[in-house]
């Protein structure tokens, strides 16, 4: 796909979801992906001297459990203004009015001062970005030196029959789920194509290696539906 052609896509898809996040990740994973940014955020261990910026972060879900959690002070950057609307609304709703910035902004050219932050995270976005390589160096130059990059997202099943079995859901069910419940099927068989096309475990550690973190570790969630893979900004 034409790199311009796939960041109107996904603006499209992101607009014509945006009031449905929670939905859209609810089929796609079955209810599990609070789990998931539960234990992202355990990784994280959120401190009240710790500055996180979280990127395609839209709804808030990662910035929320951040400052819950004891965080200090979280950055919410996201391309869609429409999730980062949704985002600030919900802040509002849950009576959160400070500790947390909203901006709009494209993970591969940040809108954020270099060496500046903690904590560098991104949660179901990093597939939909055009260009993944730039936006690696672009969380290491935002991360101060000995700062934390996670990444959590869909990834490739590792056990054969939940390969089978997900697959199946993925690219039969799914389509379907989104047309019957959100009224938009194309917009959820984009999001099942792009985790297909989102590289491998390993894959992903070497490129995020080669954009500069050390110590790059992964920890595959429920046999590989998804990943959370980290690293050190050196």
């Amino acid at each position: 796909m034409d790199p311009d052609a796939k960041s109107g896509l996904v603006r499209a898809v992101f607009d014509s979801v945006a009031g449905r996040y929670d939905l859209m990740n609810d089929l796609m994973s079955g209810g599990i992906h609070r789990l998931w940014k539960d234990t992202l955020m355990e990784m994280v261990a959120p401190k009240a001297d710790m500055t996180l910026l979280d990127v395609a972060g839209g709804t808030g879900d990662i910035a929320f459990r951040f400052l819950q959690r004891g965080g200090g002070r979280a950055v919410v950057c996201d391309i869609t203004e429409s999730m980062v609307r949704v985002g600030r609304d919900r802040s509002f709703d849950r009576g959160i009015l400070a500790g947390v910035d909203w901006t709009v902004g494209d993970a591969e050219k940040l809108p954020i001062a270099s060496r500046s932050v903690d904590a560098y995270t991104i949660a179901f976005g990093l597939r939909n970005v055009t260009r993944i390589d730039a936006a690696l160096s672009e969380a290491r130059r935002v991360l101060k030196p000995g700062g934390k990059f996670f990444c959590l997202e869909f990834s490739h099943v590792v056990l054969p029959v939940l390969r089978e079995v997900y697959d199946l859901y993925s690219f039969n069910v799914l389509p379907k789920l989104g047309r019957m419940v959100a009224g938009d099927e194309d917009s959820y068989r984009y999001l099942v194509e792009s985790i297909r096309r989102f590289p491998e475990q390993q894959a992903l550690v070497k490129r995020i290696e080669a954009a500069g973190f050390g110590a790059v570790r992964v920890r595959n969630l429920t046999g590989g539906i998804a990943a959370i893979h980290s690293g050190w900004r050196i």
